[in-house]
């Protein structure tokens, strides 16, 4: 059964940064891209960045680039999201997803998420 666990979500004020850790189990994770998606309030879900899986290419939304860094430890089955200089527009739900057998680094297909882990930026 596939499971991703996010963690690292929280309460940050603007300009802050936060590591969003995602760890999976159930697959292997080091045969497939990777992502991390977000729902912000009231708006529907927004893929945000994508690695392969060995970790050599990574995409980024517009929005982030610049700002936030993915990163995954296939030794420790694990997704990162390194994000810095946070705005009000970050505030999201982020979720890891898994990407579909032969995915394309950036397509924004994946086929399993997780529960998320809630960011919020705030004053």
């Amino acid at each position: 059964e596939v499971q991703l666990v996010e963690s690292g979500g929280g309460l940050v004020q603007p300009g802050g940064s936060l590591r969003l850790s995602c760890a999976a189990s159930g697959f292997t994770f080091s045969s497939y891209v990777m992502n991390w998606v977000r729902q912000a309030p009231g708006k529907g879900l927004e893929w945000v960045a994508a690695i392969s899986s060995f970790g050599i290419h990574s995409r980024y939304v517009d929005s982030v680039k610049g700002r936030f860094a993915i990163s995954r430890s296939n030794a420790k089955n694990t997704l990162y999201l390194q994000m810095n200089s946070l705005n009000f527009e970050d505030t999201a739900v982020y979720y890891c997803a898994k990407g579909p057998a032969h995915a394309v680094v950036g397509d924004g297909a994946y086929d399993y998420r997780g529960q998320g882990t809630q960011v919020t930026v705030s004053s």
